[in-house]
């Protein structure tokens, strides 16, 4: 108790970490990509972070990136960076807890998992126990366009620079590859844009009151994209990671229509 906890985080893991250190007596230093929401910075702050902004148009090795901040500020300040993107605890949970819950749930019948990918922990935690008990299991990424797993999965090498870039979904996607990505329990990417996810987010809201963020949305479609090609058999599980409320200032006709992201039925 006492001391610093400092992590890159676009908000959940922070918010998490924040609950942790807490109840534990750590100080927490959340060193965030400028691309996320207020909500998510007030939050963090309200529950007594100090959030750290950082540019999100710089490579994962530009000293000003949200990852090398945060290595920075652990070196000057003796703090603890848990590291999500390289941590295995990230995957071991959802080993432990997420893939026996999906297997439970679904009674043992669940044929394809389709989830967003981050840093990598949800998706290889939970595939590597769905595959221990059905090696069937077929484990599906969903990636952002400007982000590099589509590409490594397919060439087993970066994209080039060219085609890493930014991209409007939350939460999903990187320009680096953590360690956290299990790839041998992987089976396949699928690319969902930025239009696509945000109008999957809203519909969710709107046809199945259902909401979530961006990551989510994109997941919904990427899970819809897999389902279309499979029999009366298949048995499709999705993962939405957080909920809208949190996204408020983006999830409105203002900001979507800046962005593009709209179409002219208001969707």
């Amino acid at each position: 108790p006492g001391g610093t906890i400092v992590e890159p985080t676009s908000g959940n893991t922070g918010v998490g970490l924040a609950m942790a250190a807490n109840l534990k007596g750590y100080k927490l230093i959340c060193v965030a990509p400028d691309k996320i929401p207020k909500e998510k910075v007030a939050l963090l702050e309200a529950m007594g972070a100090t959030v750290v902004s950082c540019p999100t148009n710089v490579a994962a090795e530009d000293p000003r990136s949200y990852y090398k901040v945060s290595e920075r500020i652990r070196d000057e300040q003796g703090a603890y960076l848990p590291y999500q993107y390289y941590n295995p605890a990230n995957p071991e949970a959802h080993y432990r807890t997420t893939g026996p819950e999906i297997w439970r749930q679904t009674d043992g019948k669940v044929t394809h998992y389709v989830v967003g990918v981050g840093t990598g922990g949800t998706i290889s935690g939970t595939a590597k126990y769905l595959k221990e008990q059905n090696p069937n299991v077929q484990v599906i990424g969903v990636d952002t366009v400007g982000s590099v797993y589509k590409y490594y999965f397919e060439h087993r090498e970066l994209p080039p620079e060219d085609q890493i870039h930014q991209y409007l979904i939350d939460g999903i996607g990187e320009d680096f590859l953590p360690t956290c990505v299990w790839w041998d329990y992987i089976d396949g990417i699928v690319t969902i844009d930025d239009k696509t996810a945000y109008r999957a987010t809203m519909e969710l809201a709107r046809r199945e009151s259902i909401f979530t963020g961006s990551s989510g949305g994109a997941a919904a479609a990427g899970a819809r994209q897999v389902a279309q090609g499979l029999g009366a058999d298949g048995l499709v599980v999705t993962l939405l990671p957080d909920s809208g409320e949190r996204y408020l200032s983006k999830l409105n006709k203002q900001w979507l229509t800046e962005k593009g992201l709209l179409d002219g039925d208001g969707v």
